[in-house]
């Protein structure tokens, strides 16, 4: 569990990203067409690890038409317009050193992104995800500061990390700490994003929401959740180490929960669960009457016999 995540600490091994931009090697990859590139990008990931100018030329191109989630806006960023997420220019809620993540973990540097594809209607920070409350900070001046952090791994959230994947690319592309690297997201993403991820996120800590897609279409406004959703997780586990987060909505233990943690059992492979009861009914919560309120006393019960069920995921206690 997490083998890879705790070779990087102990020295046995190197971030993906800093393996990335060794194969830079100068190269230029800013005459190719769109398909050269990714046909470039598949020949790259079967010899090893690509180069990280390569992704981030694919990446920058993506702005033009974003395609960058799954819901596919199609918008051109580059010219200002904006899809479902809000994110025209990247903006940053936070930079800090975070104590109250999984344990192994801590301390972890986090950077938190204004924005979000998602319109969950409980949403915990909805005033950075919702509301985009945020700055514009440089690429360079974010390097400086995670290069000076004190995080044993270097996090990216929000919000969700999704609409600002060129921004954190550019970030990379400067820094050389070598500490892993954390992509802590919802993982809607489209399959070119997660191309462009594959072998440069060394840990996936994602957040599964639901199982059942009509209560991710009523309370996220997503489609095709549940597809999705474990399309990226089975691919996202090929290369990476995974952290799985399940915050347990109050009346949505049976239609997503329980199958929801049968699935990761039986179709992932040693992922680290965190079965969440932390839940508020906080932002537009109180329209709903599943989600309108705290969880009662038996289902904080069942929460615990869960939690025993799965203990053998590391599911918190």
């Amino acid at each position: 569990m997490l083998e890879r995540y705790h070779k990087i600490l102990s020295g046995k091994l190197q971030p993906y990203y800093l393996n990335a931009k060794e194969r830079d090697r100068g190269r230029d990859f800013s005459s190719r067409t769109m398909d050269e590139l990714w046909n470039e990008l598949e020949k790259e990931s079967k010899r090893g690890i690509p180069p990280l100018e390569l992704k981030r030329e694919l990446a920058d191109r993506i702005m033009r038409n974003c395609i960058l989630c799954e819901r596919i806006c199609g918008v051109n960023r580059e010219r200002g317009e904006v899809g479902v997420c809000k994110v025209s220019e990247t903006k940053i809620s936070s930079v800090f050193t975070h104590l109250g993540e999984e344990r192994e973990l801590v301390p972890s540097q986090t950077v938190f992104f204004a924005g979000c594809n998602f319109k969950c209607a409980f949403c915990q920070n909805y005033e950075i995800s919702q509301l985009n409350q945020g700055r514009k900070v440089a690429p360079e001046m974010l390097v400086e500061k995670l290069e000076n952090s004190g995080g044993k791994n270097i996090n990216w959230v929000g919000g969700d990390p999704t609409p600002n994947l060129p921004y954190i690319l550019e970030v990379l592309s400067g820094l050389s700490k070598e500490v892993p690297q954390i992509w802590n997201s919802n993982l809607y993403l489209s399959e070119e994003s997660m191309k462009i991820l594959s072998k440069l996120m060394d840990v996936y800590l994602t957040d599964f929401k639901y199982w059942d897609d009509r209560c991710a279409k009523r309370l996220s406004k997503v489609e095709d959740y549940k597809h999705v959703l474990k399309k990226n997780h089975l691919l996202a586990e090929e290369t990476g180490d995974l952290i799985i987060r399940h915050l347990v909505l109050p009346s949505h233990i049976e239609c997503c929960t329980k199958p929801l943690l049968e699935w990761i059992d039986s179709e992932l492979d040693e992922p680290r669960v965190n079965i969440m009861s932390q839940y508020r009914p906080v932002w537009n919560a109180d329209q709903h009457e599943d989600i309108g309120r705290y969880l009662n006393a038996e289902e904080k019960r069942e929460i615990r016999r869960l939690r025993d069920k799965y203990s053998h995921l590391g599911a918190d206690r």
